[in-house]
């Protein structure tokens, strides 16, 4: 019962993590208005904590070795939880960032310390199990995210996107405090490695950032894009270097000598992609386009999000199985690809249950990757070494997502570019469809008490909104079968794990690279 109720809270904590990386998408523009900020401006308060993540999530082997597991992990609930209501409580935009940023560095360890712990609490002949209650948390998260945002802000008021931390936070630090004990194998964290710490807070930092923001800031066209994106190259590179001389590192880079970890974090930065990218796109495109509202947009996904938790647990008990994780990965990416190529065909007149079908394809493809990828990434890893692959196969996972929604955004700003000249050209004097268009909208407002000259203009500008529209749904269509082909050409990196040895079956060639 103990070992239940402590699964339980840890998951929690995962999801709470995870929530928060996309809760406030849908709030912005009532922060800006309610903090008197800029809506670019308001948008720090989502890069600031997606920076946090990003730096603290690769370093939680560490600390954790250094400052205990419990004790890191409990403190980091504590943290995660003070600065969620401190969050709530700011009247000035710029407090909120700091306050946001100091969330994101409490919220690390709860995403990977959690993943390792739920494990332990597994034999290990049912750590399959372990990692489809997880990836529970991993795919609901970031899914729920939005819309459970849009309904707080719609029914009640933006700082209770933070204020419902704190219920959950005090709770489960109470929880653990009670029940979680030191892991029986402990690492070994040796002196600080500052040098590696600040390494990896420049680099890691300088590129979330622009990722985060250079689709807002015209990418290259900015010169702190550009300052950033140097800076990140040589940090990253200097920050490698380093890890790997070191003998104390603040991460331990060697453990991607084991080729299940390397590929699993390439796909897992694949599927991080897919997940981050299209939960962005989907409600944007619903809300905007279709004009529904946030709880409608939560009905959609909630059949695929529902299935893809039996998704999850009909993974893992197929590995118990023997059924092979390239099997089961290589699947769960053509299902993504189908749910793409779907969306990628739908116009304005699409109904919610065509929608809601489709994206039950995304929700079980991403579900049965997510079990095999976690698996795979810590099959070869010595006990001690399990949190670190971990932390790094998540960071992986972050840095998929900030990739993504930089790559759509700026590939939907380039499409809409397109599109809209494509469009436009067809408005013409030698168009007979325009012009019966034109002349229908300006004698509609001439019934209404429009003169001809206002009654053309109101019908011109009602026309352009018409193009406006049509141009956002070719580009998301365009966008949706952008990532699918990312996940397509992604499989053929999965013929690097196929090779057998005599007589073994691969899961066990899996692990023993």
């Amino acid at each position: 019962m103990k070992r239940t109720i402590l699964l339980i809270t840890v998951i929690a904590a995962a999801v709470m993590e995870l929530i928060d990386t996309s809760i406030v998408n849908v709030a912005l523009s009532h922060m800006s208005g309610n903090l008197g900020a800029t809506l670019e401006d308001t948008s720090w308060v989502i890069t600031a904590y997606a920076i946090a993540n990003v730096i603290i999530i690769p370093i939680t082997s560490f600390l954790s070795n250094k400052l205990g597991r419990r004790n890191y992990y409990i403190g980091s609930i504590i943290a995660f939880t003070f600065f969620s209501f401190m969050c709530g409580q700011a009247s000035n935009i710029w407090v909120l960032i700091i306050f946001r940023f100091l969330q994101g560095m409490g919220g690390g360890a709860l995403l990977s310390v959690s993943q390792v712990i739920v494990f332990e609490l597994f034999p290990k002949e049912k750590q399959n199990v372990a990692s489809a209650l997880f990836g529970v948390g991993v795919f609901v998260g970031p899914t729920i995210g939005p819309t459970l945002g849009g309904y707080i802000t719609e029914f009640y008021d933006w700082p209770w996107i933070f204020f419902i931390n704190v219920p959950i936070g005090i709770v489960a630090a109470a929880i653990c405090y009670a029940l979680l004990k030191e892991p029986e194998v402990k690492g070994t964290a040796g002196k600080i490695d500052w040098a590696g710490i600040i390494l990896l807070a420049i680099g890691v930092g300088s590129l979330q950032t622009v990722l985060e923001r250079g689709e807002t800031d015209d990418w290259f066209e900015a010169g702190y894009i550009i300052f950033l994106s140097v800076t990140a190259f040589f940090g990253l590179l200097l920050f490698i270097w380093w890890e790997l001389t070191t003998p104390t590192p603040v991460v331990n880079l060697r453990v991607l000598k084991s080729r299940n970890l390397s590929l699993a974090a390439i796909l897992t930065f694949v599927s991080g992609v897919g997940l981050f990218s299209s939960v962005f796109l989907t409600p944007v495109f619903a809300q905007r386009l279709l004009n529904f509202t946030p709880t409608q947009t939560g009905l959609l996904l909630l059949p695929g999000a529902i299935l893809a938790i039996g998704g999850l647990i009909i993974s893992a008990r197929l590995l118990q199985r023997g059924v092979s994780p390239l099997i089961m990965i290589t699947t769960g990416m053509l299902m993504f690809v189908v749910f793409s190529w779907q969306m990628s065909g739908y116009n304005l007149d699409v109904s919610a249950q065509s929608l809601t079908t489709t994206l039950i394809w995304r929700g079980v493809g991403l579900a049965m990757t997510t079990v095999p990828l976690s698996v795979l990434a810590v099959s070869s890893l010595a006990p001690v070494d399990f949190a670190q692959g971990a932390a790094l196969n998540n960071m992986m996972r972050q840095l998929g997502g900030s990739f993504g929604l930089a790559m759509v955004n700026t590939y939907l700003a380039n499409r809409n570019a397109v599109h809209r000249s494509d469009l436009v050209a067809n408005i013409t004097a030698d168009n007979p469809v325009a012009v019966k268009r034109l002349a229908d909208y300006t004698q509609f407002f001439i019934s209404k008490g429009a003169g001809l000259a206002d009654a053309k203009a109101k019908a011109l500008r009602l026309i352009d909104a018409g193009i406006t529209k049509q141009t956002s749904m070719l580009s998301f269509d365009d966008a949706y079968l952008l990532i699918g082909l990312v996940f397509l050409f992604s499989l053929p990196l999965l013929l690097m794990a196929s090779r057998k040895k005599k007589g073994t079956k691969v899961q066990v060639v899996l692990a023993d690279h």
